[in-house]
Formats: structure tokens, C-alpha cells, sequence
């Protein structure tokens, strides 16, 4: 279980990359049990930040491509209805579905309760590893990031004061 650290009332997980544009968090797991997570350019598991969590509101549904589906940056991996918005959850890296998380179809709240643990949505087999570093990485970067973003959305409305 990874520390969570409070960044501007936020919960945020530091031990991961973000993906600045959609609000997932991206972490690099084993592809099969009993190995270590290799290098990157393996298997990533994928979730919403909390921001991404607090924008969306409480979620009623979850969709994912099947496994063996494939996406893109910046493509659909699957779908959100939830009480503030509706719409295609945006993949922060090209590859192929390797595995979803049945229990946030089943439970999407759980997506709410724990979203850096049980709450993860999908898994993707890597094809371009070198993605990777577009996204937001190491403590002391993710934490300016993050502080920024949760800034810029009380500016503009989206968050309660």
C-alpha cells in the first residue's frame, strides 16, 4: 500500500506518474504473478487521481474496453457516468486492455473510497513506453502539479472553496 500524502486537502499518492490531461495516476505492476514490476515499457495499471474523483462527483457507472482491445494516448479506454459528468475515460498511454478491475463495475463507489488502492480501473500492456515521460513524475513534482491543478479549479469554479 503506497503513502498517501495531503496535497491541498487532497489525498495524492507518491509513489506513481499522473497524467496531467485526464487526472489518471499510472503505476507500472508485474505482468505476471510472482514477478517484480520491470522496467518501465511493461504493464501499467491505471486510476483517477482524487482530483479527477472530486470533479466527476459520485459515480453510478463504469465501462472498460474489453481485454485484448486496444487504445491510443489520448483515446477512449472506456466510460464514466457519474453525478457531474458523463463521458469516455481518456487513456494516458497507448496498449493493449490486459486486465479491468470487475469490482469497480460492480461496486464504482469503490472508485471514490480508494482510488489509489482497490479502486484502480484498467491495465495496459505498454507499446510505447517512452509516453511515459509525458507525464508527471517524482514527489516534489507531483505535488506542485497537483497543488497548481487544485489552485486553477477553485479559480475557476469547478471546486468549492
Amino acid at each position: 500500500m503506497s503513502e498517501i500524502v495531503e496535497v491541498a486537502g487532497f489525498g495524492v499518492a507518491l509513489d506513481r506518474v499522473y497524467d496531467p490531461i485526464g487526472h489518471f495516476w499510472v503505476s507500472m505492476v508485474p505482468a505476471f504473478p510472482g514477478d517484480t514490476p520491470g522496467p518501465p515499457g511493461e504493464r501499467a495499471r491505471i486510476g483517477m487521481d482524487a482530483l479527477g474523483v472530486e470533479t466527476s462527483g459520485t459515480i453510478a457507472q463504469l465501462a472498460f474496453l474489453p481485454v485484448g482491445e486496444h487504445t491510443k494516448r489520448g483515446e477512449a479506454f472506456g466510460s464514466l457516468e457519474a453525478a457531474k459528468f458523463v463521458g469516455p475515460l481518456t487513456s494516458p498511454l497507448s496498449g493493449t486492455v490486459s486486465a479491468t478491475n470487475d469490482a469497480v463495475v460492480t461496486d464504482p463507489a469503490l472508485v471514490e473510497r480508494d482510488p489509489y488502492g482497490a479502486g484502480w480501473l484498467i491495465e495496459l500492456d505498454l507499446t510505447d513506453p517512452g509516453e511515459l515521460t509525458g507525464l508527471v513524475a517524482g514527489p516534489q513534482a507531483i505535488k506542485v502539479w497537483f497543488e497548481a491543478e487544485v489552485e486553477d479549479y477553485r479559480m475557476k469554479g469547478v471546486l468549492a472553496e
